[in-house]
């Protein structure tokens, strides 16, 4: 009896597991998530920045704007990995989007985790803040710290060498627990913040001018 009610409780734990994670991408197709593009919402001949090409999920880049997760998350590990194609540039996740177009008429209300090549792992707070260690040393004065247009909103990561050469694929991993957000990179511890003001909301990735390719985009809950 005690043999049947251990297999039974491992059974129980792992079922609990896998419906614990979730694949946030189908390789197919951009079911789960919506785009919020303003010059394609001006001009719909435009060409749309999210596309699925040979089961990987791209941001072109532009025009800009972001693909957002119609669900919203709350204590979780976020997990993708993530190339630039051809040149280097600019992108992002955001955790805990809420207000569209919050910031710039373009971003919305979040804490974006920076993917921007050689500065993969930064903060930038979009309406909303984040602390870290060393807050002066990694943001700058703290007079002009702040989370609006023309406040400094960057919170520099922990290292400099943690992301592959171009063209190589980089696994990026994002932990969302309580008011805390840790990220690393290949493995690398990279940001470590904590009193976030914001502690659910969607998730998004950017097209902010460099084309990305997304692969094995999947979500584990923490509780």
């Amino acid at each position: 009896m005690k043999n049947l009610l251990a297999i039974l409780a491992l059974f129980l734990g792992i079922t609990a597991t896998a419906h614990s994670q979730v694949s946030l991408f189908d390789g197919k197709s951009l079911a789960g998530w919506y785009m919020d593009v303003p010059d394609l919402q001006k001009d719909s001949s435009l060409r749309k920045p999210f596309v699925v090409r040979e089961g990987l999920l791209v941001s072109l880049g532009t025009p800009g704007g972001h693909l957002i997760s119609e669900k919203s998350y709350e204590n979780y590990i976020l997990e993708f990995n993530y190339r630039f194609v051809g040149e280097p540039g600019n992108c992002g996740v955001l955790v805990h989007a809420s207000t569209p177009r919050a910031l710039y008429d373009m971003f919305p209300k979040s804490i974006e985790v920076q993917m921007m090549h050689s500065n993969a792992g930064d903060f930038w707070c979009i309406q909303e803040n984040i602390q870290v260690d060393d807050m002066e040393k990694r943001r700058g004065p703290k007079e002009n710290w702040g989370v609006s247009e023309g406040k400094e909103r960057r919170v520099k990561n922990l290292t400099d060498d943690s992301e592959k050469p171009l063209g190589e694929w980089n696994q990026m991993k994002i932990k969302c627990e309580g008011d805390r957000v840790t990220v690393w990179i290949n493995g690398d511890l990279v940001n470590d913040g904590y009193g976030a003001t914001a502690q659910k909301g969607q998730i998004a990735l950017q097209a902010e001018g460099a084309e990305v390719e997304f692969k094995d985009i999947v979500l584990s809950a923490l509780k």
